[in-house]
């Protein structure tokens, strides 16, 4: 297996560990349903052309297409589907499962023209739109644009039942809309264990008894048995969908590793903070580079053709930078626990930004820290000694946070308090990095020299836990003294400038100031 395949397998798999342990009490039930679901897309058949997935999707009468909710990718392609059948005389009916039945009547009160989108958004809801369900307005945009019936199949249910009760209902519904006397085309877009045909689809056939048999088509997207089959295959890049062995059709147009990723920014957003597309992260990356270089006084024009933006997606990842600089083996061994560790960097040796997640907010930190290299250049990775080290690196982590917020000044960072919380509540790592952070915080103001006696030197995971933590306060304050026009801009350009000679004394100068 390819270094970079293996690297990026590993990191799926960390991934799904982690959504495992956010999504608490799966039963029994939907185990075996997800096992069901699994079974079915384990192997493919063959690959096929968009021509010959147009085809068959032009010949169903009822289309189930598989959806991953927080991926607006997994949306966009339904309805480039439904554009595909619109134009062929047929009427079409979207059948969502972002929409609860309930609210049928206030959804077509919305394609009417009576009722406000952000009315519909807060009946339904979704607020404005965000989140789980961040492609609802953009579906029922379309869907107004283009004067479609939409037909909402969701309803609650909980219990060991629930996913079967629910898949029953939205059969009913959608076998209603079947048998209307125009026989309309059918476009359902349903959470991607739904559509295996074992589930959703039997049911609207058990609804629709004998005599009413439409032609269905399962439409998965990225399913992940299948993925995989074809990245170990080499054959990923060359293939837009393929055949399974029961005729249903997957689509691929993300890695699992990026679905995954969109569902755990999603549970990790922070306040203010948004997803970026993954087509768009390195314009957007620049552009922010460019504000903040500006409020800096940091002229980084020339560097940002150079610049490399990688992100988790990028199979290539660690391939990418190591051959964008001299890395000994066992720095390479780190950045890729650093890459498993799910969390973003700038690597100054190589110039390259990695993105772990594409949230605005990390994207903005990464590139203040890209600014920073531009200002200082090697200053940024020179050999210190370890107490020098920590303290410089709480400097750099400052200026990133201080930047994210510039691009976002709702973020939040913790503050004592809640290291206290979890303090209390934590365990294992988390719980000493907790302790060393409210020991500095406690002894840096009265008694510094004490503070660097509690310095985390030994253990990476606490020096780089404690130096982040630290840092974040301190450019969370620096923000605030900023904007409140304590912090004048000359200081705030020196401080982007300094090479840190001596991070110690410029770190606690700072933490008196605030402290005042």
């Amino acid at each position: 297996m390819r270094a970079s395949l293996a690297l990026h397998l590993a990191l799926f798999r960390r991934q799904k560990a982690q959504i495992a342990r956010a999504i608490e009490g799966q039963s029994v039930a939907f185990r075996a349903y997800e096992a069901r679901y699994r079974r079915r897309t384990s192997e493919y058949r063959r690959v096929l052309t968009a021509a010959a997935v147009s085809q068959r999707v032009q010949a169903a009468d009822v289309v189930y297409v598989g959806d991953y909710h927080t991926l607006p990718l997994a949306q966009e392609t339904y309805l480039e589907l439904v554009e595909g059948v619109r134009e062929a005389g047929r009427r079409v009916v979207l059948a969502l499962e972002c929409v609860e039945g309930r609210h049928q009547a206030a959804v077509e009160s919305y394609l009417a023209g009576r009722l406000a989108e952000r009315s519909l958004l807060a009946r339904l809801g979704h607020g404005t739109g965000q989140g789980a369900w961040s492609g609802l307005r953009t579906l029922l945009a379309y869907a107004k644009r283009h004067r479609l019936q939409v037909v909402g199949i969701d309803r609650r249910a909980q219990g060991e039942r629930s996913l079967e009760l629910r898949d029953a209902y939205a059969a009913e519904r959608i076998a209603r809309v079947v048998r209307a006397e125009d026989k309309p085309r059918v476009m359902v877009l349903v959470g991607q264990y739904h559509v295996a045909p074992c589930h959703l689809p039997a049911q609207v056939e058990r609804a629709l008894g004998e005599g009413h048999g439409p032609r269905g088509l399962v439409v998965y997207q990225n399913a992940e048995g299948v993925y995989w089959r074809l990245a170990r295959e080499g054959k990923v890049g060359m293939s837009q969908a393929v055949e399974l062995a029961d005729g249903a059709l997957c689509l691929l147009n993300a890695s699992p590793v990026v679905c995954q990723q969109s569902f755990l920014d999603y549970l990790e957003a922070e306040s203010g903070d948004s997803p970026l597309r993954e087509r768009s992260a390195a314009e957007r990356f620049r552009e922010m580079a460019s504000l903040i270089g500006r409020l800096a006084g940091v002229p980084v024009g020339r560097w940002l053709d150079e610049v490399e933006v990688v992100t988790a997606a990028d199979e290539d990842a660690l391939v990418r930078i190591q051959q964008r600089g001299r890395f000994t083996q066992g720095e390479l061994l780190q950045l890729r626990r650093h890459i498993l560790s799910r969390e973003s960097c700038y690597i100054p040796r190589a110039r390259t930004a990695y993105l772990a997640s594409l949230s605005l907010n990390h994207t903005a930190e990464e590139a203040a820290h890209f600014v920073r290299h531009c200002a200082v250049g090697d200053a940024m990775e020179a050999p210190r000694r370890a107490s020098d080290a920590f303290y410089a690196r709480c400097l750099e982590e400052a200026l990133g946070f201080f930047g994210s917020k510039l691009m976002n000044p709702r973020r939040t960072c913790p503050g004592p308090g809640e290291w206290a919380l979890r303090f209390a509540g934590a365990r294992g790592v988390e719980r000493q990095i907790a302790a060393f952070v409210l020991a500095h915080k406690a002894a840096e103001v009265e008694v510094p020299d004490e503070a660097v006696k509690l310095l985390p030197l030994r253990k990476d995971r606490l020096f780089h836990g404690v130096s982040h933590a630290l840092g974040y306060l301190l450019g969370d304050a620096l923000y605030r003294g900023f904007d409140g026009d304590q912090v004048g801009r000359a200081e705030l350009r020196a401080l982007f400038r300094d090479p840190l000679e001596d991070p110690r004394a410029t770190y606690f100068d700072w933490v008196r100031r605030f402290s005042r």
